[in-house]
């Protein structure tokens, strides 16, 4: 008899969080199209973006909307399926569910109820974005979309001032030279943010810089921001002006190798730290160690 793989079964009673492309539609797992052939409802944002995905791959579930401005009418709807035995699964217009996007309280009501929860990895923006961008990736701090108004913008960044995690925003092309600006009366001109948009369409590019030059860069071809966008910025390596042993110990070793001017560039590029502190901070304790070095000797 022929054994029949876990993707050929039909889904069991649970809600399932299936990811979807960001833009290329290849990027479609196949357990992920197994799942929104199989369960009976699918809960969207918007039924027009969802029918192109499910148009392009022919699947034909029943769609249920399901958005921020509704959830609270709608989810009682959806437990009462899911308690009856039906399979739900939730996408969002692109990428993983609930990351930015509405859902995380419709999950909440399922762990309550003690209803199944099978969550399925896949896309996701902000990840892709941070993969390639350049900056540390063991540790990183999500912060999705900055308020609107300026106030609120500001207030947020003071508070991540001395964030020391890489930090990921996402952004939209009204609004990113505001808070491209902001950044800069807060982190200063050279914190390093890198721009990643379109990510994985056929205008995609990552372009990072100090943020004060990364303006300078958008502001001569405005094309640079169409599309979608993720702003990944370098966390504080700085307090009080120390630097970290680790960041030290990397400009070290590559001072023993390079001019010192070269080695802090590099360092500023990796950690999105001032080269001109750096570069002090680096000629102070060569100075230190020379005077050391004499009066051990004397």
């Amino acid at each position: 008899m022929k054994k029949i793989s876990s993707s050929e079964t039909n889904c069991v009673s649970a809600l399932y969080i299936v990811p979807t492309p960001i833009g290329n539609l290849k990027d479609i797992t196949y357990r992920a199209l197994s799942v929104l052939r199989q369960v009976d409802y699918i809960a969207v944002e918007d039924t027009r973006r969802t029918r192109i995905l499910l148009n392009f791959f022919s699947i034909r579930t029943s769609l249920y909307v399901l958005h921020q401005y509704n959830e609270y009418k709608k989810i009682p709807i959806l437990i009462s399926k899911l308690q009856a035995g039906l399979s739900v699964a939730v996408v969002s217009d692109a990428g993983t569910p609930l990351i930015n996007d509405p859902g995380y309280r419709l999950v909440q009501c399922c762990q309550k109820l003690k209803i199944k929860v099978i969550p399925l990895p896949g896309p996701c923006a902000a990840i892709t974005a941070l993969c390639g961008s350049g900056l540390p990736t063991d540790r990183f701090c999500f912060e999705g979309f900055l308020p609107h108004k300026h106030r609120l913008r500001i207030s947020r960044l003071q508070a991540l001032l001395e964030e020391p995690r890489t930090l990921i925003f996402y952004d939209v092309k009204h609004r990113i030279m505001d808070t491209l600006k902001d950044m800069i009366s807060i982190f200063g001109l050279e914190r390093y943010v890198v721009l990643a948009r379109e990510l994985t369409k056929i205008w995609e590019s990552i372009y990072g810089a100090p943020v004060g030059q990364l303006l300078s860069w958008i502001q001569r071809d405005s094309s640079r921001i169409q599309g979608e966008m993720v702003l990944v910025v370098a966390g504080n390596c700085l307090k009080n002006h120390e630097l970290s042993p680790k960041i030290f110990h990397v400009m070290n070793l590559l001072a023993s190798e390079l001019p010192v001017k070269k080695a802090a560039t590099l360092v500023e590029y990796i950690y999105g730290v001032r080269k001109n502190i750096l570069y002090k901070k680096y000629l102070s304790k060569q100075s230190n160690k020379i005077v050391d070095q004499n009066i051990n000797i004397d």
